[in-house]
């Protein structure tokens, strides 16, 4: 790893910590700016990144721990970079993204549950699916957990442009076209992730580009979508629907 590689790394993570610290306080003081039945949408929101704050500190102390800058050279300490924290944090908070967005349509109850639960339950399948070519560079193993993987990747695209859309329908005018923003920005933003998954098939540099790609769309899909959860719960407050 050069020192350009090394510096990018050290502060896209560094810059992660801060975009996520600042998105949780954002989220949680705004609770107050929309009505009861947006305020769950909008905790949410502050979790989720709470708990991305949590697991890119922890990432960003393993990078520390792992390499260290000498002589003009980066080092390898011999200690290994956990990168399983990503997973962790994914299996965690890519669930709730999918259920603040379903929250926020305010569906009836037996549509919010059902469509709840099937994109929860995909999305935590894709995240454990996912996890096991992670740890590989190359060869068919990679390939065959990332096609396992985009099966519920699959499902939940189809999800958010076939069902969401009919729901997106459903809503008051002034919101439709920020729902329609905010589910392209899911489907492209978590396309994204399998093609980084990838990357090192293509003899790319496999740790800077994985580490510094992954970062970049997290804050996209975690902080601007809680951004756009929150201008769409305060608008729907406003003509009280």
């Amino acid at each position: 790893m050069s020192i350009v590689e090394f510096n990018l790394i050290y502060n896209a993570l560094s810059f992660a910590i801060a975009a996520f610290g600042a998105s949780t306080i954002f989220f949680l003081f705004q609770r107050s700016q929309v009505s009861p039945a947006y305020k769950t949408a909008l905790t949410l929101s502050g979790l989720v990144c709470l708990i991305t704050t949590y697991h890119y500190c922890r990432i960003f102390e393993s990078f520390n721990n792992a390499y260290a800058l000498k002589d003009g050279l980066v080092l390898q300490s011999g200690m290994q970079f956990n990168n399983a924290y990503r997973y962790v944090d994914w299996l965690l908070t890519v669930p709730l993204l999918l259920l603040e967005f379903v929250l926020i349509l305010r569906l009836p109850y037996g549509e919010t549950y059902k469509k709840g639960l099937s994109l929860t339950m995909a999305s935590a399948i894709m995240v454990v699916l996912g996890y096991p070519g992670e740890t590989l560079n190359i060869g068919f193993s990679k390939i065959m957990w990332w096609i396992l993987a985009m099966i519920p990747f699959i499902y939940i695209l189809y999800e958010m442009i076939y069902g969401i859309g009919l729901s997106i329908k459903k809503q008051p005018l002034i919101v439709q076209p920020l729902l329609k923003k905010i589910r392209l920005l899911v489907i492209l933003s978590w396309s994204f992730y399998p093609l980084v998954y990838i990357l090192p098939l293509f003899g790319l540099s496999a740790f800077v580009s994985i580490q510094v790609g992954y970062t970049f769309v997290d804050i996209i899909a975690k902080s601007v979508f809680g951004i756009l959860i929150y201008i769409i719960a305060q608008r729907k407050s406003e003509i009280g629907a």
